[in-house]
């Protein structure tokens, strides 16, 4: 018997699926964010220590990005990733059992190893399942699910407070959200079959007759057939050959640039608004969904912006260009932000900069996509694991720099301009088009 053929809009739920996941991600990896004050307050942290807590999980997404890369390319994501979901919801219901700094740095360290295995099985997700044109919208879907995340975790969590009115009240929404895990793993055991997810090596009948974008001299191509050094060559050489490639190094400053000002904000933004500009929990809670609310807007906006863009005649390349732009602008306003007393205005502010700082994601992942078919687990997680390297040092600098100014303002104003670096670096580094159609 044959195999069934995948529809449309099978294609566009397991999205949603995805979507799902990042949101269930993001909610595990919330958690001890949107409960930073009461906890620093209940194991007498100081700034540094919650840094360093935050450090120690960007440090081991990091690893785990590397492990998971390589292993996500070897064995079938249909299983794989399930059992990535599994271990880190696992790790977040334990959380809620910690005593103090270093059961919190032991839990945060195997939070962030274990999540970062969700992030190469969606791209391969993705990049099987979309042809290169949806990429972009879909690319904005399953990185939406980090602000849907966020959105409800603020509010689930002043809900269960609200529950409790006791010191230890702060346990009960790392048990709550870490066995949401479950769920997702029936609804995926459900929607997707073995061929949906299949290996780059056998794809559908869809991506072999996928025509080349002339527009975007980047097609995406059966690995056998494929004229990119980084396709074609045998296993043992891939690496040597993205090492040589400048786009590799446009994206991994790219990357290390884009998750350090989101990284940075979502770390702190809740200690931001109580201790920087004296808003009450609930205040900075519900603005908390608001500020996610903005950046899934501007998620969704730009992987629209693309979509639109290249079908009204922009090739795709310059249609992710200029939607990082524009993005990578409203992210900088940050330095506005820093500058202005509490009040509407302030949040205003805010909510922009939250737009534009998850919508250059979109942008940055399909950048990704067009690097290597055969190996996109191991070149995102190399990717994730600079980015998360170097990133990570920041959290600690910048809790450095609170105790010892007092002041959250000059990290916060800072932080919004490094997409605006590392699209000029990119810029720099990447092959112009004309280049690239040449060769």
């Amino acid at each position: 018997m044959g195999e069934r053929p995948q529809s449309e809009s099978r294609r566009w739920w397991i999205s949603v699926l995805l979507l799902l996941a990042t949101m269930l991600n993001y909610m595990d990896r919330q958690t001890l964010a949107t409960l930073s004050v009461r906890i620093s307050q209940q194991f007498s942290l100081t700034q540094e220590q919650y840094g360093d807590i935050e450090f120690i999980f960007g440090v081991a997404f990091a690893i785990g990005a590397l492990f998971f890369g390589v292993i996500a390319d070897r064995c079938s994501v249909r299983w794989l990733y399930p059992a990535i979901l599994a271990l880190w919801s696992a790790v977040g219901f334990a959380t809620g059992f910690s005593q103090g700094y270093f059961s919190l740095l032991v839990c945060r360290g195997l939070l962030g190893f274990f999540e970062a295995g969700h992030w190469p099985c969606a791209l391969i997700v993705t990049q099987r399942i979309l042809s290169q044109s949806d990429r972009g919208m879909g690319n904005s879907i399953l990185q939406s699910g980090a602000s849907l995340g966020a959105i409800l975790t603020p509010l689930c969590v002043m809900q269960m407070l609200r529950l409790q009115d006791s010191q230890e009240a702060w346990r009960t929404p790392f048990f709550v959200i870490g066995a949401f895990g479950l769920v997702w793993i029936l609804l995926w055991n459900w929607l997707v079959r073995g061929e949906d997810v299949r290996s780059s090596a056998q794809p559908r009948p869809d991506q072999m007759a996928e025509s080349v974008d002339t527009a975007d001299r980047t097609p995406i191509q059966h690995p056998a057939k494929s004229s990119s050094p980084i396709q074609s060559q045998p296993q043992q050489q891939w690496l040597l050959h993205l090492l040589q490639d400048k786009r590799f190094w446009a994206l991994v400053v790219m990357v290390i640039c884009i998750n350090t000002a989101w990284q940075v904000m979502r770390a702190w933004l809740q200690k931001f608004l109580q201790e920087g500009r004296g808003y009450s929990e609930d205040t900075a809670f519900y603005f908390n969904s608001a500020y996610y609310i903005a950046s899934d807007v501007g998620c969704l906006a730009a992987g629209a912006a693309m979509l639109i863009l290249s079908r009204r005649g922009l090739s795709v390349h310059r249609s992710r260009i200029v939607t990082f732009l524009v993005c990578a602008g409203l992210a900088a306003l940050t330095t506005v932000a820093a500058h202005l007393p509490a009040g509407w205005l302030f949040l205003a502010i805010l909510l922009v900069v939250a737009a534009g700082l998850l919508g250059v994601f979109p942008c940055y992942y399909s950048l990704t996509q067009e690097l290597s078919q055969r190996h996109m687990g191991r070149v995102t997680g190399l990717l994730s694991f600079a980015g998360w390297m170097a990133s990570s040092p920041m959290q600690k600098l910048f809790g450095i720099t609170v105790d010892r100014t007092g002041s959250f303002d000059l990290g916060i104003a800072i932080a919004g301009w490094t997409p605006m670096v590392g699209l000029l670096v990119f810029l720099m580094l990447w092959p112009s088009e004309k280049k690239t159609s040449s060769e």
